[in-house]
Parts: structure tokens; C-alpha cells; sequence
């Protein structure tokens, strides 16, 4: 097993359910961006715990350093490769058959179509680490066949990747056609590839510090049950409610003060990337099933147990006498009609900056989801139309805005009906 989550229960499963023992354990670096099951998948397995030997840990393993090997198997076998980058200490791991790679597990050094980011452990290492992220990539390419599989950990979609691009499969080959850790030399590689950063999560901050502790087991038992009083109680004494149902059932009726992260859509990253560190977190969910997924999400980020919990009926979730509060969703073409008809209508655009800088509506303020929480007293007087590339983000960023009682229009619609809509997008 190689990066395990923190959920190790499900990994142990799947080995059960194949008929295989786990016997080894093996980490290509010291995340940044979640927290790892190794050592506790160790720990119940017995399996050797393989980390790099240059990872600055605080529990037992067995040190992995360039070249060394282990036997998994008869005939199968599995090789350290240092590539540094993503981090200092960074390792992939060929898979050998007889001696022939069938398959490289790159953790965050070559990825789909991009690599992982290398400003995440000191900015004063950022260009060198990204200057031997282009020396990693080519080293594996000269090490490797072309047709052998990459197996990265960080997907499509991961704040990790230096950038983003699609797919979930990939060869040593391909990656020689459309990765530009091949196609451009070092230095236009490295100039790209800084400037193309984006902010990192902040819980990232705790993520390290987590994995070099060595994480402990995870809780999963259900949280305990929050009836109407103790939701007032927890949102009074300024913990975060969070309702994981759908954007549209939020916005028909939910708790006031309650933020909306959907569950269908991982809800885990944006709340730990927002939330305070520390504060209590109380879950609302259409289900069990539903509030058990996200619970599951969150112990991967860190956010280890769930104050309470509550799922049913949403009228069931304020006390007697109170209502539920919502607030309208609107399309691109309302937002056109509103700007006709004239008013107090501030447009506010969550996206990234990266998302931005492709296109925007004239007038629009612009604060990223992230930065939100942290700025609601900026954004201008007058009704908010707030608006993403899709609408879960508005939605989110909404939640928010109606939390500190201003009045808010969710925008749940994709951003190319923008211009369709009539409304005037600047464009680089």
C-alpha cells in the first residue's frame, strides 16, 4: 500500500476481500495535504513501514534511501527511486517483475499531465525544488519504459498539482508527449511552473506536523446526536454548523447561521481550508450515510471527531417557534434582468485567480471562497449575487454571507451563460 489514507479500515477490507496479507507499507513523502494511515495500517498489519529515510519523523519505520529494494512477492519487487521536488525527500517506488518495471507509484513528483507542486515546504526552496522536479521527471522517463503505468497520489482536481489536467490514467510514454516537465527545458519549465501557483489551503499548515508525529488511530463511531437546543447553543458559542445537503435544499430552508457545504461535492477540503483551526464542527444531514461520508472525509484533513450531529427533517432542527431562513438562487440571465431594472446589485466572484484571469463580468468584486470568511466586511453594500464557474462555491460562499445577515442571491449556474446572458465579460 503506498500513501494510505487515513481511513484505514477500507484498505484493509479491499486486501481482505483480494485475499492478500499487506506487507509492506510505503510513503513517498511527508504529506502536506492530508493525514496519512501508514503508520497506523502498519501498525495492524505488521507490515514493514518503508519512508524516506531523509523525512524528518518522530516514530519507528524502516529508512528507504535511492535504490534500495523490497521483496513483495516472488518475482516482484520494489525499488526506491529518489525524486526530489514536490519535497526534498521525495521517493518513487518501480515495481519490478523479474526485474522489469510494470509499474511506478510517483506520489507527488510526476503526476497526469503536470507535477507536484514544490513550493509547499520552504518558499526559500521553491525554484530549487522545482528545478529538480524537472530533473526527477526525466530521470524516471530515462529509468522507465514508456509503456509502464504511472501511478501518482495526487489526482486530478489536488491543490498539490502544480496545475491542473484531466484524466486518471497514464503512461511513462505519454507523459513524454504532453507533460511539460518534457516538452520544455528547464528554465521555461520552471518560469511556467511558478507562475502558475496558487494559494495553498491553509490547513496544509497542520498537515505536516501531523504525519512527522505519527498519526493515531481515527474514530468513526457516529457523532453524537445534536437536537434543536444544542445547534442554537453550539452556534452561539461560535462553532460551525455545517448543513452537507444539496445547494438547492439549503437555500429553500436551513438554520440560520449554518454554512452549506454539499456533501456530493468532498465537501472536506473548503471546510478545513476555511474553518478556524480547532473550532468544533457539528454536522447536518439529509442521513446518516451522508453525515458518516463526510465524517469519514474530514478525519483525512485532520478534523478527527464531529461535535454532534443531526439528520431528518430540517424543521426539526430549529427550536419551537423559530424558522428556517433561506435565501434565493438565480441564474446569469436574472442577474442580466437585475441590471436592467437598476438597484443596489453587487456582483462577487469566488473563483480562483487563475479562473478569473480567463474571464470576468465588468464591475464584479472579486474575493477567492478561501479568503471570504475572513472579508465578509469588505464586500460592498447593497444585495450580493454571488457567483462561481458552476454554483457549488457560490453556494458555499452565500452560506456565509447570509450567516452575518446580508442579503444574498446564489448564482447556480455555469459561468459561460454569463455572456449569453448578455452581461459584459472582459476577456484577456
Amino acid at each position: 500500500m503506498v500513501d494510505p489514507p487515513r481511513d484505514v479500515d477500507q484498505v484493509i477490507a479491499t486486501a481482505a476481500r483480494r485475499g492478500v496479507r499487506i506487507a509492506y507499507v510505503a510513503e513517498t513523502h511527508l504529506h502536506n495535504d492530508y493525514v496519512t494511515g501508514g503508520l497506523e495500517l502498519a501498525r495492524l498489519t505488521g507490515a514493514h513501514y518503508l519512508v524516506p529515510a531523509d523525512a524528518g519523523v518522530s516514530f519507528s519505520r524502516t529508512p528507504v534511501a535511492d535504490g534500495d529494494t523490497a521483496e513483495v512477492d516472488e518475482h516482484l519487487t520494489l525499488r526506491a527511486i529518489a525524486t526530489p521536488g514536490h519535497t526534498p525527500h521525495h521517493t518513487s517506488y518501480a515495481l519490478e517483475e523479474d526485474g522489469r518495471a510494470i509499474a511506478v507509484f510517483t506520489g507527488g513528483s510526476l503526476l497526469i499531465g503536470t507535477v507536484g507542486r514544490p513550493d509547499l515546504v520552504d518558499p526559500r526552496l521553491t525554484e530549487h525544488l522545482a528545478r529538480a522536479q524537472h530533473a526527477s521527471a526525466h530521470r524516471l522517463a530515462a529509468t522507465l519504459d514508456d509503456e509502464v503505468p504511472v501511478l501518482p497520489t495526487h489526482g486530478f482536481g489536488s491543490f498539490c498539482a502544480s496545475s491542473q489536467a484531466e484524466g486518471d490514467a497514464t503512461t511513462i510514454g505519454n507523459e513524454r508527449i504532453s507533460n511539460d516537465a518534457f516538452t520544455l527545458d528547464v528554465d521555461t519549465f520552471v518560469k511556467r511552473l511558478l507562475a502558475g501557483l496558487e494559494d495553498v489551503p491553509a490547513y496544509y499548515t497542520h498537515m505536516g506536523p501531523a504525519n512527522a508525529a505519527g498519526p493515531g488511530p481515527v474514530d468513526l463511531t457516529p457523532p453524537e446526536p445534536a437536537d434543536a437546543a444544542q445547534i442554537a447553543e453550539r452556534l452561539a458559542a461560535g462553532e460551525w454548523v455545517v448543513d452537507l445537503r444539496s445547494r438547492v435544499a439549503f437555500a429553500d430552508g436551513h438554520v440560520a447561521g449554518s454554512f452549506n457545504f454539499e456533501g456530493t461535492g468532498k465537501p472536506a477540503t473548503y471546510i478545513a481550508w476555511l474553518i478556524p483551526w480547532g473550532k468544533p464542527v457539528t454536522l447536518l444531514g439529509d442521513t446518516p450515510a451522508q453525515i458518516a461520508d463526510a465524517q469519514r472525509e474530514l478525519t483525512r484533513v485532520g478534523i478527527d471527531r464531529p461535535a454532534a450531529a443531526a439528520t431528518g427533517d430540517p424543521a426539526t432542527w430549529v427550536r419551537e417557534g423559530e424558522q428556517l431562513a433561506s435565501f434565493p438562487r438565480a441564474s446569469f440571465a436574472d442577474l442580466a434582468d437585475a441590471h436592467e431594472r437598476g438597484g443596489d446589485v453587487v456582483v462577487l466572484d469566488v473563483r480562483r485567480d487563475s479562473e478569473r484571469a480567463n474571464g470576468f463580468i465588468e464591475g464584479s468584486v472579486h474575493m477567492p471562497l478561501h479568503e471570504l470568511h475572513g472579508r465578509v466586511g469588505e464586500v460592498p453594500d447593497g444585495t450580493v449575487w454571488v457567483h462561481c464557474a458552476g454554483g457549488m462555491r457560490a453556494a458555499i460562499a452565500a452560506s456565509l454571507l447570509d450567516a452575518t445577515g446580508r442579503k444574498v442571491i446564489a448564482i447556480d449556474d455555469g459561468f459561460e451563460a454569463a455572456s449569453n446572458a448578455g452581461l459584459s465579460v472582459t476577456r484577456p
